[in-house]
């Protein structure tokens, strides 16, 4: 922080804020080390470990030694429940699978995902300004790849749709088309968060709500109804938190743009519109992969009748598919462009969180993980709308609608979506982040809100950094 005295300006400390604040470099490098491309011309490298989940594992080890350090922040007893709970469901459905060896790398993803980064998290975090920090990150992400995903679809090198190389999946490739839609997505409901915080400074709000009008863009650009939902979803329950007032303006300016971009500049303005009509058309005349989805969320609903509590394991989707699926089921999905040749991917999951987690862990899983997450999402309701008046509820109110604000649109992609690419792990974090507001004490959020960095480690239940 800068401090004005008399006729002089003093500069921020910054090795000071470095020394203080490291911990948290590996979480920054596993939101922006999403930036870094995809090996063109292969599809499956969605699937494997990439440079953002190496910074997690770094992140968890370091949030270990910290711990045994006795430096991180002290869990509730609600908060070892509801980050330790799906262990124990991952626990359950790796060892009644079929093939107990086949579901343990499904193990280590989920455990990665759902358990050990959101903790990291949880227990990195200490204030309000490392909270932000965070957020920024998303920004940042959302920014750079809706930028790579504009140009792509302005030289026509972005993914193939409809015939033409037109769809922007920024540095993602069309293996993963939802990839760049997604970080676009969390950076836009983060912007619109900060623009409507009221204790954020001015020139903050204002720069956070022009980052939100430059995201409208690429994510009109991505053709993906199911981040256009979400984020619809989420950005209209952050405005009516925010304030009616605030709301409106936000929204005002919001639709604004995207009558102007697609109504005045044409921007895909056909495309859009049959893509958006098509949302109106997933029960009279639904298109090939409403159908696909519809047979494959029929699958794993049937998969889960046969084992309801234990489900058919961790990876058994795919392996369990054909027997439970219909013929209406097609071979795959076509991918091309964006430097990639024609490459028909096949479906192995249901594309909805919930049933996926119910196919895979039946009920014991189910309520472990969603549970938990419903807890999480009444409790960050509960103290943003108990904690957010005066003094310092106000002060650290944009962590809140932010954390609810990112934390609702991954709830609502679950319902036609699940985990897959390099992407996923960004769950991991917003399920962290939104943990962090749900778990922590008013004055462990909001002491740094109020008093800076230099009041670091001075809230309750959490120890002191040299």
């Amino acid at each position: 922080m800068s401090l004005a005295v008399p006729g002089r300006l003093v500069r921020p400390d910054v090795p000071g804020l470095l020394r203080r604040h490291w911990p948290l470099l590996p979480l920054a490098a596993t939101v922006l080390f999403l930036l870094a491309p995809l090996p063109a011309g292969d599809a499956t490298a969605s699937g494997k470990v990439g440079p953002a989940d190496a910074a997690s594992l770094l992140l968890v080890l370091v949030c270990a030694v910290q711990a045994l350090r006795g430096r991180v922040r002290t869990l509730t007893p609600l908060g070892v429940l509801v980050l330790g709970a799906p262990a124990v469901g991952l626990a359950v459905a790796t060892m009644t699978a079929g093939d107990p060896y086949a579901a343990l790398p499904g193990f280590v993803r989920y455990l990665q995902v759902f358990v050990l980064v959101p903790a990291a998290v949880v227990l990195l975090v200490q204030g309000a300004a490392e909270f932000r920090l965070a957020a920024g990150c998303f920004v940042v992400l959302a920014l750079v790849q809706g930028a790579v995903g504009v140009v792509q679809y302005a030289t026509h090198t972005g993914a193939s749709y409809q015939g033409a190389d037109v769809r922007a999946v920024g540095t993602f490739g069309p293996g993963d088309v939802m990839g760049m839609a997604t970080v676009v997505a969390y950076g836009l409901i983060v912007a619109t968060a900060a623009g409507l915080a009221p204790g954020l400074p001015r020139r903050v709000r204002r720069i956070a709500g022009g980052c939100a009008l430059a995201l409208v863009l690429p994510l009109v650009l991505s053709f993906s109804r199911g981040a256009w939902i979400a984020t619809a979803g989420a950005a209209v329950l952050v405005m009516a938190l925010a304030g009616i007032r605030r709301a409106l303006k936000v929204g005002a300016a919001l639709a604004a743009a995207g009558v102007v971009l697609v109504g005045g500049f044409g921007v895909g303005s056909e495309m859009v519109a049959e893509r958006l009509t098509s949302i109106t058309q997933v029960s009279s005349a639904p298109d090939q992969s409403v159908t696909d989805r519809y047979t494959m969320w029929a699958a794993a609903e049937s998969m889960w009748r046969e084992r309801p509590a234990v489900g058919v394991g961790l990876k058994g989707f795919p392996a369990n598919r054909d027997g439970h699926a219909s013929l209406g089921l097609s071979s795959g999905s076509d991918t091309a462009g964006a430097g990639q040749a024609y490459l028909r991917q096949p479906l192995l999951s249901p594309h909805n969180m919930y049933l996926l987690i119910l196919s895979e862990q039946g009920l014991i899983g189910l309520v472990a993980l969603v549970g938990g997450w419903a807890a999480l999402l009444v409790a960050g309701l509960r103290r943003l709308g108990s904690g957010g008046g005066a003094g310092a509820g106000a002060a650290a109110r944009d962590c809140g609608l932010i954390a609810i604000g990112l934390f609702v649109w991954q709830l609502t992609d679950f319902l036609y979506a699940d985990i897959g690419g390099p992407s996923t792990v960004l769950t991991g974090v917003i399920i962290g982040l939104a943990a962090w507001w749900a778990l922590s004490s008013p004055g462990a959020a909001d002491s740094e809100a109020l008093g800076g960095a230099g009041s670091r480690g001075r809230a309750p239940g959490v120890a002191a950094r040299p």
